[in-house]
């Protein structure tokens, strides 16, 4: 009866109203840290560095990937395992697996880890009553996530959150955000804004294309904006983290979040050149490059001087030839692109992305957009594939979603919890 009434105190506390409150004093006091002799603390940090406070008594679960782990690349799942503060008995894992073994689009299936014999659910493809009964089934008290995300509406793992936030509201779990950086900033939200007739797995609710928030924001945007049930909230932020910094100031070790995604330099183009994955060419699968390498076969290097004739801001383009070993192309020697960034404070990855389309649609015959319009879902709605179509620049495109972009920049900015 005790721990039942204390459940209830606690979702109580944590409404939206409350986890706003709770996360933007601790916001007020990371931004009161010294610029100089900083140090980033993740959110896990600062919850261990808590006792895990917020977690006593708590049958806990968690939901992350290889990303989760700490300074000393330890995961934090071994971690908590080997605590006695924190009771942990289940494992979420989401698209490519708990472990990482999968490829995009796969996932590992329920199974018992190895290193710590929790059971390891599978919530990839799973939403809505189906994932909240796996919920009810795991018998955790509270989920916590814990996953770097890269910066992108399409990268799944963010709707991976949505959708377990949505199903513990609805199996009457509490949700514990543990934040990490936003790999490419979070200085500003770029791009066409999701239409919701265009909602998929790569894209539930009406954000931007590049959002510029971390997950701990954009679990309190979800929760105040897009929850028909908000879930009790409590998100646990970093200290030592400004919008302006890039992946390499936080001190942190790189681990890739999916398969294609080694590198940070890989996030700051990939929410521009994702858009590949919505024609028939190559986005670089299959290359040690992807999404900075871009091609199909009978593509010279008109494409490189047309897109550089650009003169699009922080980026150059290099003639490339590769050949995939895996995906689009696999085993066929192809020609195309390599996005070179030389001023990531300049670059803009969403414009960069529509004008290598429109001078890949100009330059090669072969140019098509994948037939089940793939690319609407990744853009949103049918805009950017229309005025491609009928001819329009890159000014034109990205002005076409200018006030759908500030109309979402107004609401975004209510979350936000750095400066």
């Amino acid at each position: 009866m005790t721990h039942l009434s204390r459940r209830a105190l606690l979702a109580a506390a944590t409404t939206t109203t409350a986890a706003t409150a709770l996360t933007g004093s601790a916001a007020a006091a990371a931004a009161a840290e010294p610029a100089h002799g900083r140090k980033l603390r993740t959110g896990f940090e600062r919850l261990a560095a808590s006792g895990y406070a917020q977690l006593d008594g708590e049958r806990v679960g968690i939901v992350t990937n290889p990303t989760g782990i700490t300074r000393d690349v330890r995961h934090i799942v071994d971690v908590m395992h080997a605590d006695d503060r924190v009771d942990l008995v289940a494992v979420f894992g989401p698209e490519h697996g708990f472990r990482g073994t999968a490829q995009a689009g796969g996932s590992e299936g329920y199974y018992e880890d190895p290193a710590t014999g929790l059971p390891v659910y599978d919530t990839y493809q799973k939403s809505g009553q189906p994932l909240a009964d796996i919920f009810t089934q795991s018998a955790v008290d509270t989920v916590v996530f814990d996953i770097q995300d890269v910066g992108a509406r399409f990268y799944t793992y963010i709707w991976t959150l949505f959708d377990c936030m949505q199903a513990a509201a609805l199996a009457g779990k509490r949700f514990v955000v543990l934040d990490r950086p936003n790999p490419v900033t979070g200085r500003a939200a770029l791009g066409p804004i999701l239409h919701k007739e265009f909602a998929t797995f790569v894209g539930r609710e009406p954000i931007s294309q590049a959002h510029g928030m971390t997950v701990a924001e954009l679990a309190r945007l979800f929760n105040g904006e897009y929850l028909s049930t908000p879930v009790p909230l409590e998100t646990v932020l970093m200290s030592g983290w400004r919008r302006d910094e890039f992946y390499d100031a936080s001190g942190l070790p790189w681990v890739p979040p999916s398969p294609n995604m080694p590198t940070p330099e890989t996030a700051l183009v990939y929410s521009g050149t994702c858009l590949f994955e919505g024609t028939n060419l190559s986005e670089g699968r299959g290359t040690t490059r992807p999404f900075e390498l871009l091609g199909a076969e009978g593509i010279g290097r008109q494409w490189a001087a047309a897109a550089n004739e650009l003169g699009l801001a922080g980026v150059h383009f290099r003639e490339a030839y590769f050949a995939p070993t895996f995906s689009k192309f696999q085993g066929k020697t192809v020609g195309g692109v390599q996005v070179h960034v030389h001023d990531r404070e300049e670059f803009d990855p969403v414009r960069t992305g529509i004008g290598l389309l429109i001078t890949a649609k100009r330059t090669w015959s072969g140019f098509a957009w994948r037939p089940d319009n793939w690319i609407d879902k990744l853009t949103g709605s049918t805009q950017v594939r229309t005025m491609i179509d009928a001819g329009a620049g890159v000014d034109e495109v990205v002005g076409g979603w200018q006030d759908e972009l500030n109309a979402f920049r107004a609401v975004r900015r209510k979350y936000l919890a750095y400066r």
